[in-house]
């Protein structure tokens, strides 16, 4: 006969699922309650367009050709064929609303939310701990570019794969075998098609071996009595383990650099020498720290300060760094979550602290994302628990825990808010960031879209006194003078823009698009041809070539880049009425 269970634990085991169960379905209502403001955003200007609203990819629709490309392509300077794939699949559903491409966004964020929650506590057996972890992981001002921002999609995909992947080596640990450790390299593998920063997990996983999962040898003393392992092992041991996981990550860094170096944007150290790259790295290590208890004056971007920034400020960091390791190495033996957690933190974001400089942002709050994950975890763990002997000590901890709640709550609202479009983001940017010319150029490309031309030079006017060698700038500065009339500047921009970026296909194309309207037909096709030459299969260049040629007297060939425009995109209505009016009037 079977035996059945005493009903007193029953009843507990039914209790704590009910418990759970009311605990995760107020972490996911909050973070969709707190994070509502972003399905009233558009799309920016800063990727968004390169990424979806301006990608033809995405325009053709999610087939065979298109989830190929996802696979091979290193456009945006990356490869993460997964994320492709995810807005593929978001233009099928939405199209260009931009309400549903942010819907998906904060689904996966308060679905990552809930994983947080089920994983903290299935590794650590604690409860309302796990609970207080997802809840700050869920309303952090710290998040909302990751959630706001369309071209971030990969950031909420690689942290769902990331957790994806804790959770399945938490039921390998507990049960080894090859299919459960299949699911750990699945879910690696995925989340590095998503983004690259997953390369940091394996030594993520070490760190939760130590704690709390207490797989070395010796055992942690904070490791959960209540969840033993079956077998303790030497670190060697448990890095032969994850070898498999090494041998991705490097493969995964491989494919990166590759891509953005394809893309230019891994910086040489011209632009930024070794000296200049670590000490911005000690910075922002202690500002990203700063931003995590006071997050508040969040933009985006922020510039890089070069070699100007002051040796105090990379100093006073590197000092902080020093205090906190020490005093998370000298706490190990009673608490060791601040070692594995403080660990986590410096870890994840190794990849994207500028040591490797990537464009010319100093930081981003997205790069916090999972990495703010070890931060929380050490902080909580060392918050003394609730306690019926204290309850003066409980009923502080669980004010001060709703009032932190709440105000970042509040912040992460009022945050989303700022990202409804491109003007209110760049001037919420540039009232908390000084001398930024990306920020600059976006607000000036921000308000030039909405039609304000005449608002809009002057910042991208005061972008180029910042950066004078910023190529788009000159060709957004051009197109905006262009508008207003002034020509003869607006050719001194494209050409500036050609100098500085020669395969810089829409300056080319508007260079010769200028000449023509002024009547120099020549060099309009000199530049049309140089366009041409650069990008064949681009039927509006073809057209446009063709427009010069017939305006030269030169029909023959100007019917024959009419009709190549027509093989590329066989709808252009432009280019087919076009090459009938040169069939109608071509002497015969």
């Amino acid at each position: 006969m079977l035996s059945r269970a005493p009903k007193g634990c029953l009843l507990k085991s039914l209790a704590d699922t009910s418990l759970r169960s009311l605990v995760a379905v107020f972490l996911v209502g909050a973070t969709v309650v707190v994070f509502l403001p972003v399905l009233d955003n558009g799309f920016i200007c800063l990727d968004d367009g390169k990424y979806v609203t301006g990608n033809r990819r995405l325009l053709g629709g999610f087939t065979p050709e298109n989830v190929l490309w996802s696979f091979t392509t290193f456009h945006a300077a990356n490869w993460h064929p997964v994320t492709w794939l995810s807005h593929l699949l978001d233009v099928r559903l939405f199209g260009m609303h931009p309400r549903g491409h942010h819907l998906v966004s904060l689904l996966i964020h308060a679905v990552n939310v809930l994983l947080c929650f089920l994983v903290v506590r299935r590794l650590t057996g604690s409860l309302w701990r796990s609970g207080c972890v997802a809840a700050v992981f869920a309303v952090h001002p710290l998040h909302v570019e990751s959630v706001a921002w369309v071209a971030e999609r990969k950031d909420v995909l690689c942290g769902f794969f990331w957790l994806a992947a804790l959770w399945a080596y938490s039921c390998h640990v507990r049960r080894p075998g090859p299919a459960r450790y299949g699911l750990v390299m699945t879910a690696f593998f995925l989340g590095l098609m998503a983004k690259p920063m997953l390369v940091t997990l394996p030594f993520v996983l070490l760190l939760l071996d130590f704690w709390p999962l207490g797989r070395m040898v010796p055992r942690a003393a904070g490791a959960d009595p209540a969840r033993p392992v079956a077998r303790r092992f030497r670190l060697r041991s448990l890095v032969l383990e994850k070898v498999p996981l090494f041998v991705l990550a490097a493969a995964s860094c491989a494919v990166t650099f590759q891509a953005q170096t394809a893309g230019s944007m891994v910086k040489s150290a011209e632009f930024y020498p070794v000296g200049v790259r670590v000490a911005n790295a000690l910075s922002s290590y202690a500002r990203y720290l700063g931003k995590v208890v006071y997050p508040v004056n969040l933009g985006l971007p922020y510039p890089h300060p070069g070699a100007a920034l002051p040796a105090w400020q990379w100093l006073g960091a590197l000092l902080l760094l020093f205090v906190l390791s020490g005093v998370a190495v000298a706490a190990i033996r009673r608490h060791p979550w601040l070692l594995a957690g403080w660990l986590w933190f410096l870890g994840a974001l190794v990849p994207v602290i500028g040591l490797v400089q990537v464009a010319d942002q100093a930081m981003a709050d997205r790069y916090v994302y999972m990495p703010l994950l070890g931060v929380l975890i050490a902080v909580v763990w060392t918050i003394p628990p609730f306690s019926r002997d204290k309850p003066l000590r409980t009923v502080a901890l669980g004010v001060g825990g709703v009032l932190v709640f709440v105000t970042l709550g509040g912040l992460t609202h009022a945050q989303a808010g700022y990202w409804h479009d491109d003007v209110t983001l760049f001037k919420r940017t540039l009232r908390v960031t000084t001398e930024n010319a990306l920020a600059r150029y976006n607000l000036g490309t921000g308000l030039a879209r909405r039609g304000d031309v005449a608002e809009a030079i002057p910042h991208f006017r005061e972008a180029l006194r910042l950066r004078p060698e910023f190529g788009e700038v000159h060709y957004n500065l051009a197109k905006a003078l262009e508008e207003s009339g002034g020509y003869d500047e607006a050719i001194a921009h494209y050409r500036e823009a050609v100098r500085i970026m020669p395969d810089y296909l829409y300056a080319l194309n508007n260079l010769g698009g200028v000449m023509l309207r002024l009547g120099r037909v020549g060099e309009a096709v000199t530049w049309f041809e140089k366009a041409a030459r650069l990008a064949p299969g681009d039927p509006d260049v073809r057209h446009n070539l063709g427009l010069a040629l017939s305006r030269q007297g030169n029909f023959n060939a100007a019917a024959t880049q009419f009709r190549e425009a027509l093989r590329i995109s066989p709808g252009y209505a432009a280019a087919r009425s076009a090459l009938e009016a040169i069939t109608a009037t071509k002497p015969r």
